[in-house]
């Protein structure tokens, strides 16, 4: 732990604190720099900097953007996120923005409809209820959630794994931005592009490698350090992936609050002799 946290969630997407909730809990444990870098929207930094400013951190502007990229050889479309850090400009961003919420919120009610036939109720009043009735900060986690809080499933992951991730049933793919207009609106907007938990999306070890390499020649500027708790084998083949492509690393805890209690906000990872951190090129 050391101060900065370049990835974490509000309310205004699927953590459950308010921005300046979240900002409180930063000062609480001493982190600095502070990124809020809710799925696709912008919305809560404006709610968050007067707290930041009473606590003297240095809050960054961020977003997670839903993206996607291919193998020209499978031809299979996977998803991907990409963490928008330190925009100058940020119009270009929120522009796309807007389009991703709109797919955001029609994905959000088609995977309600999915669920209908297969729990046997509507669970999306519910579900909307819990973004303030905001069609389009409707993630996954609040379907999952509310499916708990129903009794359909224990706990979250079996929801996804029952239900709602991909090659399930009410699994519905986000046709979000591709990843080079990805790292180009970000750029565009004076921001830095980030590969958010390159290890967190089911992919084999040569897929990882690929995507970094692919990520690295379209102009991304960092990647973000595993957790500690993946196998040191993982780390390892990740900073050899940063140290051969020229890329810089973030850290981020990925927090979210009470849906993913387990991570605990400004808990990051060390970076290793050699590696830069992407918050040493903020303005």
């Amino acid at each position: 732990m050391h101060g900065v946290d370049l990835h974490t969630h509000s309310n205004i997407s699927d953590g459950t604190l308010s921005p300046q909730q979240l900002v409180e809990a930063a000062a609480e444990k001493f982190v600095h720099t502070l990124a809020l870098t809710d799925h696709d929207t912008m919305d809560g930094l404006a709610l968050a900097q007067e707290t930041a400013e009473k606590h003297q951190i240095k809050l960054i502007s961020g977003v997670e953007i839903s993206s996607q990229w291919s193998r020209p050889a499978t031809k299979k479309t996977y998803g991907v996120h990409i963490v928008a850090l330190n925009m100058q400009n940020p119009k270009p961003l929120q522009d796309v923005l807007i389009q991703q919420k709109i797919i955001r919120a029609e994905r959000s009610k088609k995977i309600c409809d999915l669920l209908i036939p297969l729990v046997g109720q509507d669970i999306y009043p519910d579900v909307l209820a819990k973004v303030d009735h905001v069609p389009d900060r409707v993630t996954r986690s609040h379907i999952a959630k509310t499916l708990v809080e129903k009794g359909i499933v224990a706990r979250p992951q079996q929801a996804f794994d029952k239900y709602i991730k991909e090659g399930k049933k009410a699994y519905v793919k986000f046709d979000g931005l591709g990843l080079e207009e990805t790292i180009q609106v970000i750029h565009e907007s004076g921001g830095f592009a980030v590969l958010a938990h390159p290890t967190r999306y089911d992919l084999s070890a040569t897929n990882v490698r690929y995507l970094i390499e692919l990520f690295a020649k379209l102009g991304g500027d960092a990647v973000e350090l595993p957790p500690a708790i993946d196998p040191a084998s993982t780390r390892q083949m990740v900073d050899r992936m940063i140290a051969e492509n020229g890329l810089k690393v973030s850290v981020g805890s990925d927090f979210h609050g009470d849906y993913m209690p387990w991570i605990k906000l400004g808990n990051i990872p060390s970076l290793k002799e050699g590696q830069v951190g992407i918050w040493e090129s903020f303005q």
